[in-house]
């Protein structure tokens, strides 16, 4: 399968969110997944690392606007770069290309790739996949939003998402998912 990654930009080696993302990759890999990620730093380079060091597939997706707002190249551990000149383009692509996502946490950025995700899902205009947010802040976040807007949110809608606290509870609730579809 091919499993898109989102995250944040700020993660350093070493650093527990670092770390996270590693073993997320590490195990995507190891389980013969290909991993899709923003290509570029933190989050995306640690999952980078952990497919590539596990000798899996680690495809960055770039683009052009990013690169100029932020003086950043592709990451060492990207095996396969797919560039877009647009922000927009890459979005798309990442929200597209995956059989199954995974949210670690992130800011702005990551909220868009969550929410664009999410909301093609809704629509029909990509298949339903596993959605998988890891991390407390993203279930507290989406606690309150799906409490204050429930008059606007159907409970089917609201299901298309999974919370996990951490990686491992992740990655026990994408391989339910993909047991559950064989």
């Amino acid at each position: 399968m091919d499993v898109t990654i989102f995250g944040g930009s700020e993660p350093k080696d070493g650093e527990p969110a670092y770390v996270e993302a590693y073993r997320l990759g590490q195990w995507l890999a190891q389980a013969g997944h290909r991993v899709f990620t923003g290509g570029y730093i933190g989050t995306m380079e640690a999952a980078s690392r952990g497919a590539n060091e596990a000798g899996g597939q680690a495809v960055g997706v770039t683009c052009d606007e990013i690169e100029r707002f932020r003086p950043v190249g592709p990451n060492p551990w990207v095996t396969e770069e797919r560039r877009f000149a647009t922000l927009r383009e890459r979005l798309m692509f990442l929200v597209e290309a995956g059989d199954a996502a995974f949210a670690l946490p992130g800011g702005i950025g990551t909220l868009a790739e969550v929410s664009m995700t999410w909301n093609q899902m809704q629509t029909g205009a990509i298949r339903r996949a596993p959605l998988i947010l890891i991390g407390p802040g993203w279930q507290a976040a989406f606690d309150v939003f799906l409490e204050r807007h429930a008059a606007y949110v159907r409970a089917e809608h609201a299901a298309l998402l999974s919370f996990a606290p951490d990686v491992d509870a992740g990655i026990r609730l994408f391989q339910q998912a993909v047991d559950s579809r064989q």
